[in-house]
């Protein structure tokens, strides 16, 4: 038997803490002993069932794990391997790593980088993976330090908290965007030079404004990424990666013909391994461990929906980790 966050859905929703059979794990080449997972947006909209995130019922949530194999057919991993996953669905449309134990594809998997330990791995999780995919679409598209202020939007977030360490310690200056009066100090210790009240983005703005921005990671979209877009410089590019603000986007053509702006989509779910590998490479190399600490609320297991819900009500700062 192992304990899960089992999500049902009947008559009504229910999500509850289960003792559940090994047999009844789903189908997967490499089974793992799940140490820690995390709590991210995604994972808050389908444990208070605030969006239809879960398309097979019932469901383990948790589209993060890191843990150590008891069990692989898989000829990539044996038994011991320590191993990361993110996304490909899980906690979605198979069972994930709210979990004592997973069963998952090895395919999906990556390798715990030497630097990181397992708790480190989910401090940074899906959120921070995340935020490194969007540096490393903004360098593609030839960002580089020294060219002027990168924005950060819902910075005291996990995306963007990462995303503020990542700039800031690859020497770029960084302004941060949070409608937490109180996040200040905490997101200057993470490396931003500057605070603004997110409210100067959030309202509707003129759909062309003053350039401010070489480049913007926004975890927010709406009207946030529709002013974002409107203040970028000509030449300059937008990572957009989020919906924490909305789905929709109030904006025109005039950034992209007019000043050659970019917007660039960043998707952590389905991204191809050798992208996943070199992501977690980079955050090995460019992320300063030390700072992981300030991002981290610790809970167990039996705390996650509670946890959940203060995700979902905008009362969580950084990262959330959760103990199996």
């Amino acid at each position: 038997m192992f304990r899960a966050l089992l999500l049902q859905k009947n008559e009504s929703f229910q999500a509850s803490l289960a003792s559940l059979d090994e047999s009844a794990l789903p189908a997967g080449d490499v089974t793992l002993d799940v140490a820690y997972s995390t709590l991210n947006f995604k994972d808050g909209l389908a444990i208070c069932n605030k969006s239809p995130v879960v398309r097979q019922w019932p469901m383990v949530a948790g589209i993060d794990g890191a843990g150590t194999v008891t069990e692989s057919s898989h000829p990539m991993w044996k038994v011991g391997d320590q191993v990361v996953l993110n996304g490909w669905g899980v906690g979605e449309t198979h069972w994930g790593c709210l979990a004592e134990k997973a069963r998952l594809k090895g395919d999906w998997l990556v390798r715990l980088p030497a630097t990181f330990t397992l708790r480190q791995a989910m401090a940074i999780g899906t959120a921070g993976y995340t935020a490194m995919l969007c540096v490393m679409a903004l360098e593609r598209h030839g960002v580089q330090a020294g060219q002027g202020d990168v924005l950060v939007t819902g910075a005291s977030g996990g995306v963007g908290s990462v995303a503020v360490a990542l700039l800031s310690a690859l020497g770029h200056r960084v302004v941060a965007s949070t409608g937490k009066a109180a996040e200040h100090d905490y997101l200057k210790r993470l490396g931003a030079a500057e605070v603004i009240d997110r409210a100067s983005l959030s309202e509707p703005g003129k759909l062309f404004q003053k350039e401010r921005w070489t480049a913007v990671v926004d975890s927010v979209g709406s009207q946030t990424l529709a002013n974002s877009l409107a203040q970028t410089r000509y030449g300059g590019a937008v990572a957009a990666c989020g919906l924490a603000q909305g789905m929709d986007l109030p904006t025109t053509v005039m950034p992209f013909i007019l000043r050659n702006v970019a917007l660039l989509g960043v998707d952590s779910v389905m991204a191809p391994l050798a992208l996943r590998q070199q992501a977690w490479d980079r955050l090995a190399r460019d992320l300063k461990v030390n700072l992981l600490e300030e991002m981290i609320d610790e809970i167990g297991l039996d705390q996650a929906q509670v946890k959940a819900a203060d995700l979902m009500a905008g009362r969580v700062r950084g990262r959330v980790v959760v103990k199996i």
